[in-house]
Parts: C-alpha cells; structure tokens; sequence
C-alpha cells in the first residue's frame, strides 16, 4: 500500500475515533440530540469545506497539467518540423507530471538547438558575404529565414571551406602574378595607366577582387607587358647591330667604340636593376 493510502486510512480512522469521543463527552456532559446534531453538523461542514477546497486545487492543478503537456505537445511538434526531427512519442505509463516534466525538458533542448543553428547559419553568412566580396561570386542558396537542417549547415560549412583554400590559392596567384608584372613596368619605365593596373598595384592587396575575371585579366596584361619588353629588346639589339654598321662604315676607331659601348651596357643594366 502507497503511504498516502496509508495516511487516508489514518486520517478516516482518526476521524472516527474523535467523533467517539465527542459522543462519549456528550454522554457524560449530557447534551442534548438537537445540539449533538448541531455539532456533528459543524464538524461534518468544517472538513467538507477542507476536502472540497484542497479537491479544487487539486483539480485546478491537473487543467494547468493538461494545459501545459497540450501547448509543449504543440511547440514540439512545430519545432520537429522546423528541425527536420522525427516526432517523439512518451512512453506508456507515464503520469501526468512526468508527461509534463519530459515535454518541458524535450521542448528546451529543442528550442536551445534552434537557436545554436541561427547563431551558426549568421556565422556562415558573414564568412560567405566576406568571400563574395573578395572573390565576386554568388552566394550560396539558402533560406535565410528558415532553419537549416544539420545537412544543411554540413553543406554550407564544405562549401566555405572549398571557398576559402579557392581564396587562398587566387590570392598567392594573385601576389605572384602582380610581382611579375611590377618588373615588367620597372624594366619598361613605365607607371600603371588604367584604374585595373593601379588597382592591381595598389598596396592594399586585400582590397583587389579575386575573381576569375580579374585573374585572367592580369595573365592578359602580364603577356602584354612581356610582349612589349620583348620588343624593346629586339629594337635595342637592332639598334646596337645599326651603330656597328655605321662604326664600320664611318671607321670609327675602337678607343672611341668602348666609351659608347660601355655607356650603353651600364643604361642596360640600371634599367634591370631598376
């Protein structure tokens, strides 16, 4: 037997016991029927009202109850679609209390990994808005205003990592590239013309947008550049091949020769160095 059965039992056998004693007071002090009646009438109403009241609470606990376990029921059920989760289901012969206890407990952690996955997908949109802006690419499809699956954020997370060594490879492409072509112009004397060029030789290397465009865009001018240095030195060589024609048809002696050719060689070699 339960203790609060126990306790019932005491409570009714008490309760007998004391209305024995008032009839055997009565006897002995003699009170009459009518006013025995009137007592047992006042006893009867003062534990009634107990009873009743704390059967009202009690009531009024198991609506909240009932109450409760319907509207948790209902959140759970919108958050397992939210979060892509199967649907639980409470095991038999749970009380009301436990009922109530597990779909407070379930619906916190619930609500918990739903906020955690907004907090990772804002993560994930800033890194992915900052590589877009780098790289000039498109964002990735997702549905900002939903929440993602763990599939989802799975996917989300590969596709910023794939991103991100894709970034890092441009840019070393980037700073091998902008090297070249700044001994490109130093050999040519020449100084970045169109805003692409000053972009690319601007010192805020972070700055440039690391598309696909742009990449080719500097291997088209860094061929150009070394198209034109080619030229010059084609032109230079033919050059110095017409002065030593004319040397040998003017005759010119050999001490007048290697000042000029000397002069020439250092013009060449500060032009490298430079």
């Amino acid at each position: 037997m339960r203790v609060s059965e126990v306790h019932a039992a005491e409570s009714v056998a008490y309760l007998n016991r004391a209305l024995v004693r008032l009839k055997d007071i009565w006897d002995e002090i003699g009170i009459p029927e009518e006013q025995r009646v009137q007592r047992t009438n006042a006893v009867h109403k003062h534990i009634k009202g107990l009873l009743d009241l704390m059967i009202t609470e009690e009531e009024q606990l198991k609506k909240r109850l009932i109450k409760n376990i319907q509207a948790f029921l209902e959140e759970q059920n919108t958050l397992c679609r939210q979060l892509q989760l199967p649907s639980f289901e409470e095991e038999e012969g749970c009380s009301m209390l436990q009922i109530e206890r597990n779909s407070r407990t379930r619906l916190e952690l619930m609500m918990e990994q739903k906020k955690q996955r907004m907090e990772d997908l804002k993560g994930l949109l800033g890194q992915d808005r900052e590589l877009c802006d780098i790289m000039c690419t498109t964002p990735f499809g997702i549905d900002q205003a939903a929440i993602p699956s763990l599939k989802q954020l799975e996917a989300y997370h590969a596709y910023l990592d794939d991103l991100t060594k894709e970034k890092e490879c441009r840019h070393d492409e980037f700073v091998s590239l902008k090297k070249e072509i700044s001994v490109c112009m130093d050999d040519l004397e020449r100084h970045p013309e169109t805003s692409f060029e000053m972009d690319v030789m601007s010192e805020d290397e972070e700055a440039f947008c690391l598309s696909n465009e742009n990449i080719a865009a500097l291997k088209v001018l860094l061929r150009q550049l070394q198209e034109s240095k080619a030229e010059n030195e084609l032109r230079c060589s033919s050059l110095r091949i017409t002065i030593k024609e004319l040397w040998e048809r003017l005759q010119i002696p050999q001490e007048e020769r290697e000042p000029i050719s000397e002069h020439m060689v250092l013009s060449k070699k500060s032009n490298v160095e430079a």
